[in-house]
């Protein structure tokens, strides 16, 4: 037996586990494109039947201090399986006095060994705005000229450069927000990819709204904003992502999309109305995006969409950074089960 041999029936049987931390995740380079292709890929093979997403489990204490998800599924065209956990506590504290950690662990289903585990963060912070950014390409009013975006926390601050990249012909991109360093944060993530573009910052959320062909709400829990259905234009998009629209612009939609009707009963119950319930979803978005359901059905009607995430697209997007990192020799291994 060749030394190749010997090598290559180690890394055949190689149990260890590659860890990627936070300071590995962030010093890969991907495109705002790459992003939104990997979670559209996603998304399709989940509507082809290929890939798995299971509902998500939840638990959460009493008094609503923290909360924790636990995530699987599987990718059909990548071959992957993986796990998602998240965990935040502090719910009641402002952001900069809360925890929170989230991870992924990915085992490839041809071998049968792990690909890798990694921090989540980045991952879920270039995913959740990608999907925003799909839902608008799809659904967004023909001509859609104008966006807004409320938030500017994590979410907050990718929002605008994928709108902008899936709605290459947005000329008007407002933000409504309140802290000073993540408006400034907003500004600067914005010039990184769209060097001659800015933000405008409005403090008359009503006015903005009304002026919005897209509106994106990703504030905090604490947030003050609630902007109201009878504020929104003909054919207006609102997306939900974390908080920032009020229950009536979900109630009195013409229409509803969901990334998934499963998920936004578990986590969307903050738009329930007064007898505690959600309308049903008028369609799920991974059909609409492959073409098998029917997204906006007129201009003007109003659409709610419900961006709760799926872990497939967190599956392919944290495969695709796992390969970037083998390929840079990136990460640190753990002989875990050896």
């Amino acid at each position: 037996m060749t030394a190749s041999t010997d090598r290559a029936d180690e890394l055949a049987d190689d149990k260890s586990l590659r860890v990627l931390s936070t300071s590995d995740i962030a010093g890969i380079d991907i495109t705002l494109t790459d992003v939104v292709d990997v979670v559209e890929q996603a998304y399709r093979t989940l509507a082809d039947g290929q890939s798995d997403n299971p509902r998500k489990l939840t638990v959460k204490p009493a008094d609503g201090h923290s909360v924790s998800y636990a995530m699987l599924g599987r990718d059909g065209v990548r071959n992957v399986v993986a796990i998602k956990t998240s965990y935040k506590h502090g719910l009641h504290e402002e952001r900069d006095k809360q925890h929170y950690y989230t991870a992924l662990t990915i085992y490839d289903d041809v071998t049968g060994l792990p690909v890798a585990m990694m921090d989540c963060g980045r991952i879920g912070s270039l995913r959740t705005p990608a999907v925003s950014a799909l839902l608008a390409r799809e659904l967004a009013a023909p001509g859609a000229r104008s966006a807004l975006v409320i938030g500017t926390g994590t979410q907050g601050r990718l929002a605008l450069p994928f709108l902008a990249t899936t709605l290459p012909n947005l000329d008007r991109l407002m933000l409504s927000g309140s802290h000073p360093e993540g408006i400034a944060a907003v500004r600067e993530q914005l010039r990184t990819y769209f060097p001659d573009r800015d933000v405008e910052i409005v403090t008359d959320l009503r006015a903005a709204t009304a002026d919005a062909d897209v509106i994106v709400a990703t504030a905090g829990g604490h947030t003050q904003a609630a902007v109201e259905a009878s504020w929104l234009k003909p054919g207006a998009l609102s997306i939900l992502v974390g908080h920032g629209l009020a229950p009536s612009t979900l109630h009195e939609a013409d229409r509803v999309i969901a990334t998934s009707e499963a998920q936004m009963n578990v986590t969307g119950t903050d738009m329930a109305d007064a007898e505690g319930k959600l309308p049903a979803v008028d369609a799920e978005f991974p059909p609409v995006l492959a073409g098998q359901s029917a997204g906006r059905t007129s201009a003007t009607e109003r659409i709610f969409a419900y961006n709760s995430g799926l872990v497939v697209t967190d599956i392919a997007l944290g495969h695709r950074f796992a390969q970037l990192a083998l390929a840079q020799g990136l990460g640190t291994k753990v002989a875990l089960w050896q």
